[in-house]
């Protein structure tokens, strides 16, 4: 596949999950504010963006930051996981704008898929078999395969080096897709062409530096293939 902007062949694409396939970042922000109301937490509604896309770290300094025990983190962290869960099963899930029309643009072009998540194997599985494109990935790599590997999690580029190994392309001929500046980070330490299509948090000034090209959506992106 042949890309405006971008001099090599694209033989293979990688793709994040949360917020950029599937709108899940929004569910989880809504899940954040109710389980957070359940259990009495007085915090505006826009705080719990700081958790979209957010490293580990950014993550333990927030519950640090906000949470009094490790038992009322660990209780807001379930509830929010069961509740995106169920809407998942109730439809709530989507697939995001031109997802489905850059999936079957890839693969009539034959290009390989795999998804490099920083989500657990069951949430990534419930995920794309309930939105019907599972399909379409040759693989998939997690945080389950972060732990395993004893590698560190995005923004480090260790988990997106997995996955350039198990798509046995050069990395010059792969292309990644990230919503969020960690995820982008970790394409782009890892030597692989990053897209940016940012979801709930614009792209910023450093995300502009570092991405191959920032779009609004996938059928922006559409349009650049020659």
């Amino acid at each position: 596949m042949r890309v405006k902007g971008i001099a090599a062949e694209i033989k293979g694409v990688l793709f994040d999950m949360d917020g950029l396939l599937v709108n899940s970042e929004n569910l989880y922000w809504q899940a954040n504010i109710q389980a957070a109301k359940e259990a009495k937490l007085k915090l505006a509604d826009d705080t719990y963006l700081k958790l979209v896309g957010s490293t580990n770290n950014d993550m333990q300094h927030f519950y640090q930051q906000y949470f009094q025990s490790d038992e009322q983190r660990q209780q807001f962290i379930k509830r929010t996981d069961e509740l995106v869960w169920q809407w998942t099963d109730e439809g709530k899930l989507k697939l995001r704008p031109g997802v489905q029309e850059a999936l079957d643009c890839f693969q009539a072009k034959n290009l390989p898929m795999a998804i490099v998540s920083s989500n657990t194997e069951d949430v990534v599985e419930h995920n794309l078999w309930t939105t019907g494109v599972r399909n379409y990935f040759a693989f998939h790599l997690n945080y389950d395969d972060v732990k395993k590997n004893q590698v560190k999690p995005k923004p480090a580029p260790d988990i997106y080096l997995l996955a350039s190994a198990k798509m046995s392309l050069a990395k010059a001929n792969l292309l990644a897709f990230e919503d969020s500046s960690a995820g982008l980070q970790s394409a782009v330490n890892a030597g692989i062409k990053c897209v940016m299509i940012p979801d709930l948090i614009p792209a910023s000034q450093k995300d502009r530096q570092i991405a191959t090209a920032i779009c609004k959506d996938f059928a922006e992106f559409l349009g650049k293939i020659q």
